[in-house]
């Protein structure tokens, strides 16, 4: 059986009103696992560097992201990297942020 999902049925799983997140894959081997995140609009991004690897595609909203120091504005389409370490977070969240993340290995439970 392939591995489908529905983008627009796995947001509305998650929490309104507040930042949420849920994971919804993960390989079998553990190479890797996908996320999907929202942030309201006006809201902060609190998160931490984290020890995998990660690429944001962002499937909705506009905001502004800083990796390493450099920030670029983000919106529908934007596709970023963020290597495992680097401090990142998405700022001046204009419209809610809609978010798949990819992440490479498969997220630790704890970051």
């Amino acid at each position: 059986m392939a591995d489908t999902f529905d983008l627009d049925g796995l947001v509305a799983g998650l929490a309104d009103g507040q930042h949420d997140f849920a994971e919804f894959f993960r390989s079998p081997g553990g190479s890797l696992s996908l996320t999907v995140a929202r942030w309201p609009a006006g809201s902060t991004d609190d998160q931490r560097p984290h020890t995998e690897d990660e690429v944001y595609y962002v499937a909705g909203g506009r905001a502004r992201l800083t990796i390493a120091g450099e920030t670029v504005a983000v919106a529908r389409g934007s596709v970023a990297f963020v290597a495992a370490g680097v401090e990142h977070q998405f700022s001046a969240i204009d419209e809610d942020l809609v978010v798949l993340v990819f992440w490479s290995p498969a997220r630790h439970s704890n970051t």
